[in-house]
């Protein structure tokens, strides 16, 4: 069969209709491709809106195709209904494959429009908060202070940067700045609301030993002023009063498994922001 120039498929879809305009495409091709006209139909809500692509359908002119991604029971049932009173070719593309999963798999199909891209839209804001979490690590750029859903400030080895790439694939732009007595804290520090910043502290002991691990993984001895205890007392000291001027909550990460301290400063954040 080649197909003619008056040969149309619309693409009707309780959704965008990507999708079925995808799989018309695919077939298309096999025909010659091309010379099939494809007209997408999207967010087809109720039966007016399906009365209208009958209509259509009806007054193409030549052969027409009904091609339908519709997961909404009542809109499938009466598109199916009308288009075989209308003698149209009407093509569910979904149903045979849900009908497996429901056999199959015994799951039970949402029967919601839009889930697919739902997903995407989730799927691309955890990369974009992944790329936002890399780009304004360790205080690279104090311009992602401004930006970020929350900002993690603390001393060297208090897990800012792991905690920034766990929420982040929470979907959360994460910022985190360290604070080391020599440098001075971005100013940026102090523009933000406190409500969107969090202040990570640690025992001495536990950073010790933390950073005493950190240098023998380096290859380098332990009695580097980086491990020392009136190293670790000044910067602790030194961040403390940051924190303080900044204002924000402050979470003691010590012996804490990352998802533990994530889970903390989701919860201080969203009773903060509910204030």
């Amino acid at each position: 069969m080649i197909l003619g120039e008056k040969e149309v498929v619309y693409v009707v879809s309780d959704s965008v209709g990507e999708t079925a305009e995808f799989v018309v495409k695919a077939v298309a091709t096999q025909f010659n491709g091309g010379n099939v006209e494809i007209r997408r139909n999207s967010y087809v809500d109720d039966f007016e809106d399906i009365e209208d692509v009958l209509i259509l359908a009806r007054s193409s002119g030549g052969k027409s195709i009904i091609a339908y991604t519709i997961v909404i029971p009542v809109l499938k049932e009466y598109l199916d209904r009308r288009a075989a009173e209308e003698n149209i070719m009407a093509v569910d593309l979904l149903s045979p494959l849900m009908n497996a999963f429901t056999t199959s798999f015994n799951k039970t199909p949402h029967h919601q429009p839009g889930l697919m891209r739902k997903l995407d839209e989730e799927y691309f804001r955890k990369i974009e908060a992944i790329e936002f979490a890399v780009k304004y690590d360790d205080g690279r750029d104090p311009r992602g202070i401004l930006k970020a859903d929350i900002v993690l400030i603390g001393v060297s080895r208090t897990s800012k940067t792991p905690l920034s790439m766990y929420l982040a694939h929470k979907r959360f732009k994460v910022a985190n700045v360290p604070l080391v007595p020599e440098v001075p804290a971005p100013e940026e520090l102090f523009e933000i609301p406190r409500k969107n910043c969090i202040g990570l502290i640690i025992s001495p002991n536990k950073l010790n030993e933390i950073r005493l691990e950190r240098l023998k993984a380096l290859g380098l001895g332990s009695k580097a002023s980086y491990a020392s205890f009136e190293r670790i007392l000044d910067e602790l000291d030194y961040a403390e009063k940051i924190m303080k001027r900044v204002g924000c909550p402050i979470i003691n990460v010590s012996n804490k498994a990352i998802e533990e301290t994530a889970g903390l400063i989701l919860e201080v954040l969203k009773k903060e922001r509910s204030l």
